[in-house]
């Protein structure tokens, strides 16, 4: 089985766990969570009747970002051609993170079934996240 999905708008990194120091608390910020919801929310609408896998998982990530409004004609020429990559927050890794952590117990059981996983980050005309996770 395949789920294959976009999610529209500024795409966010998985954020450090904050501590309160008043109740000794440990939470993650506010961001991260609606993030998270707002992937959740994406994949649902897509596949209201889906199934959570079981098997061992490939998952590939596409991060597209906006260049700069201020970024010359060349140069937004080069980016969009996919001769520059974004160097730009936030870190492939914490893109990655916020899936996973955001597609857990709903898209598959655990993200220890992912055994292989592929992040890229280009540029493009629309800010988005591509998001293909599939049992092999």
């Amino acid at each position: 089985m395949i789920y294959e999905f976009e999610v529209i708008g500024t795409i966010e990194g998985k954020a450090r766990p904050r501590l309160d120091i008043y109740s000794g608390r440990i939470y993650t910020p506010q961001n991260t969570r609606s993030y998270e919801e707002l992937i959740r929310q994406y994949f649902k609408i897509k596949y209201p009747r889906y199934q959570t896998l079981e098997g061992r998982l490939a998952v590939k990530i596409i991060a597209y970002f906006r260049p700069a409004k201020n970024t010359t004609k060349k140069n937004k020429e080069l980016m969009l051609s996919g001769t520059v990559s974004p160097i730009k927050k936030p870190d492939i890794d914490n893109i990655g993170k916020v899936m996973l952590d955001a597609l857990n117990k709903i898209a598959f059981k655990d993200d220890n079934q992912v055994t292989k996983m592929e992040i890229e980050k280009v540029y493009a005309e629309e800010e988005k996240i591509y998001i293909k996770i599939e049992e092999y």
